[in-house]
């Protein structure tokens, strides 16, 4: 639009603090938006931005508001844009693991062919904790002292079931032993669930 001189208004306080650099960005995507701010920054003469509280600015809270709510409704007056994709490039990266050994390996190799391990203190563990496992349809199986049998996760398989059950829409946030206790009565196990 050939503007020189920019006064950006928001009622976000951190989103002006970390532009201005007085806040510290932490998540990496709004570092990523912080960084093309500062870069378009740079084609202005002046710029400057400001927050302004939400109560004494009616115009960005209805703004606010006519975000959060359904289009259909509105007459050709408002000109309203939906942005369908994001402002800043962002791949979509899966991260891949090799199928490596797991904690299960030792107990499926006991239980099926009775192999332990070299190490003695290894082998050892392996005696005592076995009776607590069973091989089920080709799947590890630990019993519980008060619940019925688990199946038995590797533990990247582990850190997404929580992860699973905390987020989504009716995911809740809950404290740890809730969130061990859920996921105990889904029945599934790791090691390090606790």
């Amino acid at each position: 639009m050939g503007a020189k001189a920019v006064t950006a208004l928001t009622d976000s306080r951190l989103a002006v603090n970390q532009v201005n650099g007085s806040f510290e960005v932490r998540d990496q995507r709004m570092g990523r938006y912080v960084k093309m701010v500062k870069k378009l920054i740079e084609s202005f003469g002046q710029f400057t931005i400001k927050q302004i509280p939400r109560s004494e600015n009616k115009r960005a809270d209805a703004l606010r508001k006519l975000a959060s709510t359904c289009f259909d409704h509105l007459s050709k007056k408002f000109l309203v844009e939906v942005l369908r994709e994001r402002s800043i490039d962002e791949q979509q990266v899966n991260v891949l693991t090799s199928a490596g050994p797991t904690w299960m390996m030792l107990f499926r190799e006991y239980l099926q062919r009775r192999v332990l391990p070299d190490d003695h203190e290894e082998a050892r563990k392996i005696r005592i904790k076995a009776p607590s496992y069973a091989m089920i349809n080709g799947e590890l199986y630990k019993k519980g002292f008060t619940s019925p049998w688990l199946k038995c996760l590797d533990q990247a398989k582990g850190r997404e079931t929580p992860q699973e059950e905390h987020s989504g829409q009716v995911g809740a946030h809950e404290g740890a032993r809730a969130l061990t206790g859920k996921v105990l009565r889904m029945g599934v196990y790791w090691p390090t669930i606790h």
